[in-house]
């Protein structure tokens, strides 16, 4: 497992967009009297690749007249300006609105957007992240819907405040196991909108082996894994939990072996159904790598948990997956991917033998949105229960990477969570 633990920051696809509020203008103190500019607020997005900082709200004491801005009105130290509007909040909007606050969007391109410090090293270390911060300064004329005009000015202002969008929508918790003995840090999506008098999908995801870490959120922004499915955009169609647990170590390994950690996160899943509405058949598990890997060991074990799985660049001993032959599964692997995509062939063919119906296919990696939709319903219409797609050698790594086995792996599920006809997929599936 040591070769998966490379974690590389790169750009790929587009982040989670979300209009959800972070933060209000209104109830700040100026930094000093006579200042205009009350706080600026840092704003970060997970993207395939993690967590980048792509927008600095800069709060004023009067509303801002949104026409008046443009993006010479200011400067972000080190940083590519956008777009900049005004708004209410400090959120990103499609379009500008007179507010308080003046958004600054920011390029995701930029080699100061990424947060992680550090690659992740095969000797086990864990990441460093940087701090979402910036340093802001107005540059041109602000004018207030009063008519009052603010000049430019020289002085730099510190962001002071951080909004993580849908990451600082999950909860915290620890988890000890009285059965296994063991403690499990983990996250947890409830839906904004929560009534108990309903009941609600539950998706599970599980981190690779290179975000293994003490750090609870690590696995919220080293992808779109988890916080993918508690995008609003998503919640709006599927209403659901996400649990996303955080491992301290690794819980499987290349000899298709698992830790308690296993057993731990499957009760944990169990308790949740316990003391939430969560419908028990519709329970869905995903995972990428390790994840992958845990997913697949769970569905061997508990045969009758999840209604379907989503594995994304996994692996597991063939002689072992019988009982998948009778499981709804969503398979994406890469074919430059040297262990894993031998490894879904071999796994594959095991549940062909044991008289599973496998619709397969061969996709670009580079493909747009629109293209990914049209694959994923001409593999639905073979009406089988396991999709099995394998990203075309070539396709995968993005330029300047080398295109070996271990980018073609990590590559794999910076683009498989961005489709999302597999996720409606997903929420389709019942026990």
């Amino acid at each position: 497992m040591h070769s998966r633990r490379v974690f590389l920051t790169r750009v790929l696809g587009a982040a989670v967009l979300f209009p959800s509020i972070i933060a209000s203008c209104g109830d700040s103190k100026a930094t000093q009297a006579g200042d205009h500019i009350k706080s600026a607020t840092a704003i970060t997005q997970v993207f395939g690749d993690g967590q980048k900082l792509t927008a600095v709200a800069v709060e004023f004491d009067q509303d801002i007249d949104n026409s008046k801005l443009s993006t010479s009105t200011f400067n972000v130290d080190g940083r590519t300006i956008t777009k900049v509007y005004a708004n209410t909040a400090a959120m990103i909007a499609n379009q500008g609105t007179n507010g308080k606050c003046a958004i600054i969007e920011l390029s995701p391109d930029d080699q100061g957007a990424a947060l992680s410090a550090k690659v992740f090293a095969a000797t086990g270390q864990t990441a460093i992240w940087r701090e979402a911060k910036a340093s802001v300064t107005q540059t041109g004329t602000v004018t207030t819907t009063n008519g009052d005009m603010y000049p430019a000015s020289t002085k730099a202002i510190a962001t002071s405040k951080v909004a993580n969008l849908i990451v600082d929508d999950f909860k915290q918790f620890e988890y000890k196991d009285v059965k296994t003995g063991q403690t499990l840090k983990y996250n947890l999506f409830i839906p904004k909108n929560y009534d108990k008098s309903k009941s609600y999908p539950l998706v599970l995801f599980m981190h690779d082996a290179g975000a293994t870490s003490t750090v609870t959120t690590t696995t919220l922004v080293q992808g779109l894994g988890a916080v993918v499915w508690a995008s609003p955009s998503d919640q709006t169609k599927h209403e659901s939990f996400v649990l996303a647990p955080q491992y301290s170590t690794q819980v499987v390994n290349d000899n298709s072996e698992a830790t308690d950690d296993l057993d731990t996160t499957v009760n944990r899943v169990n308790w949740l159904t316990s003391q939430y509405s969560i419908d028990k058949n519709r329970l869905y598990t995903t995972g990428q790598s390790g994840g992958a890997m845990m997913s697949i060991a769970m569905d061997i074990k508990y045969p009758d948990l999840f209604a379907a799985s989503f594995i994304v660049a996994g692996q597991w001993d063939p002689t072992k997956v019988k009982p998948l032959a009778q499981d709804k599964l969503w398979i994406v692997v890469s074919q430059g991917d040297l262990k894993a995509y031998p490894g879904e062939n071999a796994i594959t063919a095991a549940l062909e033998q044991e008289g599973a119906n496998v619709s397969r296919a061969v996709w670009n990696g580079r493909s747009t949105a629109e293209e990914f939709a049209a694959a994923v319903k001409k593999l639905e219409t073979e009406r089988n229960p396991i999709h099995y797609v394998a990203l075309q050698k070539g396709t995968v790594v993005p330029a300047g990477q080398t295109d070996d086995g271990g980018s073609n792996h990590i590559n794999t599920w910076q683009i498989a969570y961005t489709i999302e006809g597999i996720r409606d997929w997903i929420f389709q599936q019942h026990k």
